[in-house]
C-alpha cells in the first residue's frame, strides 16, 4: 500500500512517527508532506524522516487561507507521481480534497473540537474521522471513536522511555524542583479571538520561587523572558516534561503530554472546557487543571509545589489512566492495514472495532 502523511505541526510529526516507522517495516510505501512551521522540519530531519516541504505558515488569516490552497495544489501535483492509496492527516482539508478529487481513501484524525473552519473544509471529503472517545461531538456516521489521546501515540510506554540525561544538560539534578512554561502564538485558524496568559510576569515570579523555570515559546520572548528560554532539542522535550514537577502553559499538546507524563498541568486559555480530552483529563484522572483565567492559576502553583508527594500521587494516576487506554499507534496500523483495496468496497463496519472504543 502506498500512503502519503501530512505533517502541518510539530505534535504531528510526533503522532505519526511510530505509525509511518512500522508501516515502513511491513513493506509499505509511506512518502511524507510537511509544512514549515515552529520545528516541524527540524524534528522530522532529527527523526532521519525524509520529506517534501510544502509551504511555510505565515501570519493572519488570509494568509492561512491562501496557504492551504498552495498546499493543496502542491498535494495534487505530488500525487500525481507518487499515487497514494490512502492520505491520512491531522484536520487537513489538504489530504480530504485531494483525496476526494483523486477518487482515493482519506483518514482524517482530529481531537479539537472548535477548529470548525478546518472541519467545514475537511469532513464532506474524507471517508473517515477518528477521534478519541472523549471528543465532544458526534460527526456522524464517518466516525470511529478509539479510547485513547493523540499523545499516547507517542507517549505511551511501548514507545517512549524517559531519559535523564536532559537534566545534565540543563544543570537540573534528578528530583530537583523545576517549572516547565509555553507560550504560543495564537496564530491559528482556531485562536482568532483567543487568549493564554495574561500576567506571564507573575506566573514566572511565582513559580521562580520554588525552582529553576525553563520557558518554551512558539515565536519570539520578549527580553525580560530570555534568561529562561529553554535551549534543548525539541526531539528531547518529552524527557523534559517527564521529570518537570510542573507545566504551566498556553501550549495544549503540551499540556496533554505533561498531564500523560505524570506531571501536573495547569492549562491556561480561554480555550479552557471547549475540549473533550482536557475535561477527562481534569474531571476523570485529575492530571490537568483547565484556567481561562490565569490569576487562578498562580494560587494553584503555590498549592501543588506545597504537596511533598506531588509527583509520587501523579505517577499513580497517570498508571490508572495507562490502564484505561489503548495503543493508539497499533490502533492506527491496524486500521490502515484493514481499509479495502477500491474506495468503492469502504465501509466502518468493515474497518472498525469496538474494542477501541
Amino acid at each position: 500500500m502506498k500512503v502519503l502523511v501530512d505533517i502541518g505541526h510539530p505534535a504531528h510529526v510526533h503522532f505519526f512517527k511510530n505509525a509511518i516507522w512500522s508501516l515502513e517495516k511491513k513493506g509499505h510505501q509511506v512518502m511524507v508532506v510537511s509544512r514549515d512551521k515552529d520545528v516541524v522540519i527540524e524534528l522530522l530531519n532529527a527523526y532521519g524522516i525524509p520529506h517534501t516541504v510544502l509551504s511555510k505558515v505565515k501570519p493572519g488569516k488570509v494568509n492561512l487561507l491562501e496557504e492551504w490552497f498552495i498546499r493543496e495544489f502542491k498535494t495534487f501535483k505530488i500525487t500525481q507521481q507518487f499515487d497514494p492509496d490512502l492520505f491520512i492527516g491531522i484536520l487537513s482539508p489538504s489530504v480530504a480534497q485531494v483525496a476526494w478529487i483523486q477518487r482515493k481513501k482519506s483518514i482524517i484524525f482530529n481531537d479539537t473540537e472548535h477548529a470548525v473552519l478546518a472541519q467545514k473544509l475537511t469532513y464532506p471529503f474524507c471517508d473517515i474521522i477518528c477521534t478519541p472517545s472523549c471528543y465532544l461531538k458526534n460527526e456522524g456516521s464517518k466516525q470511529i471513536r478509539y479510547s485513547g489521546y493523540h499523545e499516547l501515540a507517542y507517549l505511551h510506554p511501548s514507545y517512549f522511555t524517559p531519559s535523564p540525561e536532559i537534566l545534565k544538560d540543563l544543570g537540573v539534578k534528578e528530583g530537583e524542583p523545576f517549572t516547565v512554561l509555553r507560550f504560543v502564538s495564537w496564530g491559528a485558524h482556531h485562536d482568532v479571538g483567543q487568549h493564554g496568559i495574561k500576567n506571564k510576569v507573575a506566573l514566572v515570579q511565582e513559580a521562580e520561587k520554588f525552582g529553576k523555570v525553563f520557558i518554551t515559546s512558539e515565536g519570539p520572548l520578549e527580553k525580560e523572558f530570555e534568561k529562561y528560554k529553554l535551549w534543548v532539542s525539541p526531539e528531547k522535550i518529552h524527557h523534559l516534561l517527564y521529570y518537570a514537577t510542573l507545566y504551566v502553559g498556553e501550549g495544549a499538546t503540551m499540556a496533554v503530554e505533561s498531564a500523560i507524563l505524570g506531571t501536573p498541568s495547569i492549562y491556561i486559555s480561554t480555550l479552557a472546557g471547549t475540549m473533550g480530552n482536557f475535561s477527562e483529563l481534569e474531571k476523570k484522572y485529575g492530571l490537568l487543571f483547565n484556567y481561562s483565567d490565569s490569576q487562578f492559576a498562580l494560587t494553584k502553583i503555590t498549592e501543588l509545589f506545597k504537596d511533598s508527594e506531588l509527583k509520587k500521587s501523579w505517577g499513580l494516576k497517570r498508571a490508572a489512566l495507562l490502564r484505561d487506554k489503548i495503543n493508539v499507534t497499533e490502533f492506527m496500523v491496524n486500521l490502515i492495514e484493514s481499509l479495502p483495496e477500491k474506495k468503492s468496497g469502504l465501509s466502518l463496519s468493515s474497518v472498525s472495532d469496538e474494542s477501541y472504543v
